[in-house]
């Protein structure tokens, strides 16, 4: 304990725990919102390492730090610590640098998808070599009510979602993106039953309470913080409700940055049920399509949503 308080008395390492209380950053990131220099950061950041406070997630040859408050004494006095962090000096330079952060990863991420809007299904198929997991991601969704996919890309999907829900909403933040997602809905007569509209995923344009299902289909990879992402889904779903997402298992290939403007090199079970314990979530299902002849693997998982007792409603929706 005497470690962790010196640790603590110190005012740059308690502006970084208020900055990564809001989620994951890489010295890069955390040398922008700060403006300092990067031996600086790295140096608080192997103090507050060393005292337990940080995970290092290894993502190719990026590292991104996080809060540790699983355990340990700070885990016990945190609820009364974290709302006195808004005290401290530079709370508004702070949150002005995390905004610009993540809003030049959103601007990066949707300028990548309006230039390759067209080709993306092509481009995706030669750069990730997937194997067949479509009907196994089907299976999981349970029939009914209002099925939302939350990056819906050129709207392939779409067809085969409208078959298992009453409605179906397809969201992308890429205005091209919507544009040929429509095309795909006209082609198919499904405009009575299918409905898309611009949107980011941590801001969806929907009731709380009012989505069956939500669906993100090799879509989280791209998000700046997935765990915002969660916590965005579990407020409208519906009780007993459904998130169903696939999506590449861990790698190191760093040039998917670049050529397919990913933020997150794949995900690991153990992250995914950490994030979702953070959101009121519970894993349900999950299982790993395994890569052959030099494909990459894919994570597929189910969590349903435990609020207001429901008991009944998550029973029916595990079906």
């Amino acid at each position: 304990m005497l470690s962790l308080f010196k640790v603590l008395a110190d005012g740059t390492r308690l502006r970084l725990l208020r900055i990564l209380r809001q989620g994951d950053f890489t010295v890069q990131d955390l040398m922008q919102i700060l403006d300092m220099g990067q031996s600086r950061i790295s140096r608080h950041l192997k103090l507050m390492s060393e005292a337990g406070l940080l995970q290092v997630e290894k993502q190719g040859t990026w590292h991104y730090y996080r809060l540790s408050l699983e355990e340990g004494f700070l885990s016990d006095v945190w609820a009364s610590v974290e709302p006195r962090l808004a005290e401290l000096e530079g709370q508004e330079r702070d949150a002005l640098g995390v905004l610009q952060v993540m809003s030049e990863r959103r601007k990066r991420n949707q300028e990548f998808f309006n230039q390759h809007a067209r080709d993306w299904d092509n481009i995706h198929v030669e750069l990730l070599n997937l194997p067949d997991y479509q009907d196994r991601l089907l299976a999981m969704i349970p029939s009914g009510g209002l099925v939302v996919e939350v990056g819906i890309g050129t709207g392939s999907l779409l067809p085969l979602l409208a078959k298992k829900g009453e409605q179906t909403l397809g969201l992308d933040h890429s205005p091209s993106m919507i544009k040929l997602a429509r095309q795909t809905i006209d082609q198919q007569q499904l405009a009575a039953k299918v409905e898309v509209r611009l949107a980011e995923m941590n801001h969806l344009p929907c009731a709380n309470d009012s989505a069956r299902t939500v669906v993100l289909n090799q879509v989280l990879h791209h998000a700046e913080q997935p765990v915002e992402v969660f916590r965005e889904i579990a407020r409208v779903l519906e009780p007993g409700g459904a998130l169903v997402v696939a999506d590449l298992t861990r790698h190191g290939h760093d040039w998917a940055r670049e050529r397919l403007a990913d933020q997150w090199l794949g995900f690991k079970q153990e992250e995914l049920e950490k994030w979702l314990a953070d959101t009121d979530m519970v894993l349900s299902e999950c299982l790993e399509v395994e890569a052959i002849s030099g494909q990459q693997s894919v994570l597929l998982f189910k969590a349903v949503i435990h609020k207001h007792n429901s008991e009944s409603l998550i029973q029916e929706n595990s079906k």
